[in-house]
């Protein structure tokens, strides 16, 4: 115990508290059981320090933070610790790596349970699949999920935009985005900004290394495919190497119209392998699945589009500039998908929410292809203020 609290006070006094990520607000803390969920990198663990420093200082006795890999729980287990801080008087919780634990679920529960005073947080991987880890624990949790930074959010980390700046909602830009982007121009240079964060912005840890940043993107990956997945799913070694191989044909690929039969020839994996193995590509943040807008069964069959999950691995994953197109297609999906619902259209490049239809294109390109479409609007790149139905594609990223 006395290792643990020495460890924790180390993370603490070492935390910066000068940028937050969005969910730390959105968050009801005073829940007593709290479930955070994110892909690798997003920025979980610093926002749990930054929340028991915000509210305990340095060196807090009734709050603890562990994590659970580290060498302590290979011989102690996750509810001793809990009866022994509880006993000291800890009052919360918080529990980072749950997804590295063999047994977290039914601890937690017990935790929950046996502690009455006690509140918990805890955090895991994107894949953790909390409301199918045990049905009494889904129903007490209050679940979160953390995406990578926003363009609003990578402005305010670089210091090019008031931390007071807060997201609009769609219905907002849609509605104003004229003068909401007049007075945003007071405070911000928008594309070359834009610019630099579709190729660096989406991962906090990228001003560690700007230079090496897509060299540590790609082992981000490779360490959620061989740690993080067999921790979450069944998967043997056969089959991550097969999913390497699918992820890497995808990013020469994309946004990519699938021919299940083919792909799954050259994956070398029969199509129920493959399209599992898409799926775990999804859970784990690393693609994104365009799919029609269907619910029940119909949502197993293949997708419309397949896009990288986000535009940084498009940088990281070429050998040249990415393809522009693919680029805005991909930054547009990734920003949405946070919110709200994308699904393709036969008609227009993405579909929101049922009713708002998207092109996405470069600033020349016209409104021939929606004039006929009710709710229909361009985003376009390269576009500093709008007019009427021709929305600047930097905005949507101001929606979280």
């Amino acid at each position: 115990m006395k290792h643990l609290f020495s460890a924790f006070y180390r993370r603490l006094e070492e935390t910066d508290t000068r940028f937050e990520r969005y969910l730390k607000k959105e968050i009801d803390w005073e829940n007593r059981l709290i479930g955070i969920t994110g892909a690798r990198g997003t920025g979980k663990t610093t926002m749990l320090l930054q929340h028991i420093k915000e509210h305990y200082g340095n060196s807090p006795l009734d709050a603890l933070y562990v994590s659970l890999d580290n060498i302590y729980f290979t011989t102690h287990n996750l509810y001793s610790l809990a009866d022994e801080f509880y006993s000291l008087g800890g009052k919360e919780l918080y529990i980072d790596e749950v997804h590295k634990y063999p047994n977290w679920a039914q601890e937690i529960k017990n935790i929950y349970d046996d502690f009455p005073k006690m509140k918990i947080v805890f955090t895991g991987s994107s894949m953790l699949l909390i409301f199918k880890a045990n049905a009494d624990l889904s129903r007490r949790v209050r679940h979160y999920q953390l995406f990578g930074m926003s363009f609003r959010e990578y402005l305010i980390y670089e210091g090019l935009l008031s931390k007071s700046q807060q997201p609009f909602s769609l219905t907002e830009i849609l509605e104003n985005h004229i003068p909401i982007s007049q007075k945003l121009l007071n405070e911000i240079v928008p594309l070359p900004a834009f610019s630099k964060y579709l190729q660096y912005g989406y991962y906090p840890y990228y001003q560690e290394d700007i230079p090496g940043y897509g060299e540590r993107v790609l082992q981000t990956f490779n360490t959620i495919l061989e740690s993080d997945l067999p921790n979450v799913e069944n998967v043997d070694f056969y089959s991550i190497n097969r999913m390497k191989k699918l992820f890497y044909i995808l990013s020469e690929m994309v946004p990519f119209t699938p021919n299940i039969s083919q792909l799954s020839q050259m994956v070398d994996v029969t199509r129920h392998s493959l399209m599992n193995y898409m799926q775990l590509l999804e859970k784990s943040h690393s693609i994104l699945l365009l799919k029609k807008e269907t619910t029940g069964i119909r949502q197993m069959v293949k997708p419309e589009k397949i896009y990288l999950q986000n535009t940084n691995y498009c940088y990281a994953l070429s050998s040249e500039n990415p393809e522009t197109g693919n680029l805005r297609e991909t930054f547009f999906f990734n920003q949405l998908q946070q919110n709200h619902n994308v699904t393709c259209n036969e008609q227009t490049d993405f579909c929101i929410d049922g009713k708002y239809y998207f092109e996405i294109g470069g600033k020349n390109k016209n409104t021939r292809q929606i004039k006929d479409l009710k709710s229909a609007y361009l985003a376009l790149d390269g576009l500093t203020i709008g007019f009427r139905n021709e929305i600047p594609l930097w905005l949507f990223g101001f929606l979280y």
